[in-house]
């Protein structure tokens, strides 16, 4: 098995045994902790441990010198890290014929930071950490494109209260959503945190993954989080505006985020459940609009509402089967859909209901060293077809997955997802002329081969 993983990977040289996986080095630096203290089998997955660091607001210190005087206690040195990734990926949408450009189904190559395509292709900036005993610090510039772009930034401000943190942590994020205050468990209630972080072209990986990304609730959010985190799980009610970090203006909270989510032990098991529930409305600037791709980017679209209404429920297991690390992640989401002549639904740009059942497992096949994964989707598109738009077209998914670690900090993975129902078979309503499909148009089915660095 160690040598079929390998073989996927490209590499065909490489130890008998690495080193365990790296996280953020921002923090490896600031606690002097080996990174997989704080994650489980590999980046971005966090284990118990790192659950209690990040609901602690990034406070806590280890061997690195600081600066210290009265009421002052910041690191010496600022931390700072690199997330570079590459990679080629291929899906099955019409192939370009002209000879003139290239698109995914002839097949793509993304070098680091080279821009959007299909998050195979990244360089990102990442600084921060402590800040004070009640305080930390976490922003992410991106380096791809024509210019550096300030994607997410954080400041938890957390006290101690009987045992449990309390406080309020002010963000803006262009591509994680409301949850982006704070989340802690690997379900995708927040994008970073799931299976695997290779997103694909049309976020087609992440949604097979988790209900959650299906129905869309990445994206742009700027607000104000305010938690209650102790060793038993969180509750997290943020006050939110859909409009980002890009956006880069004031804006009124017109939509709330509710987030309760209980952790414990279950037979010797790392266990979680929670609910999620979005609610309000948000005033979108020109600039959130395009990035709905629910309308245009017009002068008269600026400073519409759109509706921010969406629940999900999930939970998650975490052990060890035969000694073999095994993860199992379980959501279901589901946003209603616009009604005719009102306000559209952020999270459900059709007329019915959008909502999807996900299952994940990943198991260390080579503990430390390479492990495979799967996800099945069970989904409603919210939208019917041409010639009968009240049908409700299902969007199903399959996704297989595969890491092998190069060091400590160099991850390979193989992805393949396969989306298969009515939305990909039939035209759907409103979208595409009536003798498309998605599967011509976005691709069905998506393979791809990355490489992840961190340093």
């Amino acid at each position: 098995m160690k040598k079929i993983v390998l073989s996927i990977a490209g590499v065909m040289a490489i130890a008998a045994f690495a080193p365990e996986a790296s996280a953020l080095p921002v923090f490896a630096r600031q606690t002097g902790m080996a990174c997989s203290a704080c994650h489980f089998q590999h980046f971005p997955l966090l284990n118990g441990f790192g659950r209690a660091f990040k609901a602690g607001g990034f406070t806590m210190m280890g061997a690195q010198a600081k600066v210290e005087g009265d009421d002052l206690s910041i690191p010496a040195t600022l931390n700072m890290a690199v997330l570079a990734s590459f990679g080629y990926g291929k899906n099955n949408q019409t192939a370009d014929t002209t000879g003139v450009t290239k698109n995914a189904g002839n097949g793509v190559w993304g070098g680091i930071g080279a821009g959007a395509a299909g998050g195979m292709n990244e360089a990102s900036l990442f600084f921060g950490g402590h800040v004070s005993d009640y305080a930390g610090f976490l922003s992410e510039l991106g380096l791809g494109g024509a210019s550096a772009v300030l994607g997410s930034t954080k400041l938890p401000v957390l006290f101690d209260v009987a045992g449990s943190r309390v406080g309020f942590v002010p963000f803006a994020t262009d591509a994680q959503g409301a949850s982006y205050g704070m989340e802690t468990l690997n379900t995708g209630a927040n994008a970073v945190h799931m299976m695997s972080n290779t997103v694909g072209f049309n976020n087609e990986f992440a949604n097979a993954m988790s209900a959650q990304q299906y129905i869309g609730t990445a994206g742009n959010a700027v607000g104000m989080a305010f938690v209650a985190t102790n060793d038993m799980g969180f509750v997290n009610i943020t006050k939110y505006q859909s409009t980002g970090i890009s956006a880069g203006v004031p804006a009124a909270l017109g939509s709330t985020y509710a987030r309760l989510a209980g952790t414990f032990d279950l037979a010797g098991w790392d266990a979680g459940v929670g609910i999620q529930n979005w609610s309000g409305a948000s005033t979108f600037t020109a600039a959130a609009v395009a990035a709905t791709t629910l309308m245009p980017a017009t002068a008269a679209n600026a400073g519409l509402m759109q509706q921010t209404k969406a629940t999900a429920i999930d939970g998650q297991l975490q052990g060890d089967i035969g000694g073999l690390p095994v993860g199992f992640y379980a959501s279901y989401a589901r946003a209603p859909g616009n009604a005719v002549g009102g306000m559209t639904n952020t999270y459900n740009a059709g007329t019915m209901t959008r909502s999807s059942f996900n299952i994940d497992a990943e198991v260390g096949v080579v503990p430390g060293i390479a492990t495979l994964g799967a996800a099945v989707r069970q989904g409603k598109s919210g939208v019917g077809t041409v010639a009968a738009p009240g049908t409700n077209l299902t969007d199903n998914a399959i996704m297989l997955t595969a890491t092998y670690k190069l060091a400590q900090n160099m991850l390979a993975r193989l992805s393949y997802v396969s989306q298969t129902g009515g939305y990909w078979s039939a035209p759907a309503a409103g979208a595409l002329a009536a003798t498309t499909t998605n599967a011509n148009v976005v691709g069905s089915k998506t393979t791809m081969l990355n490489m992840y660095v961190l340093f």
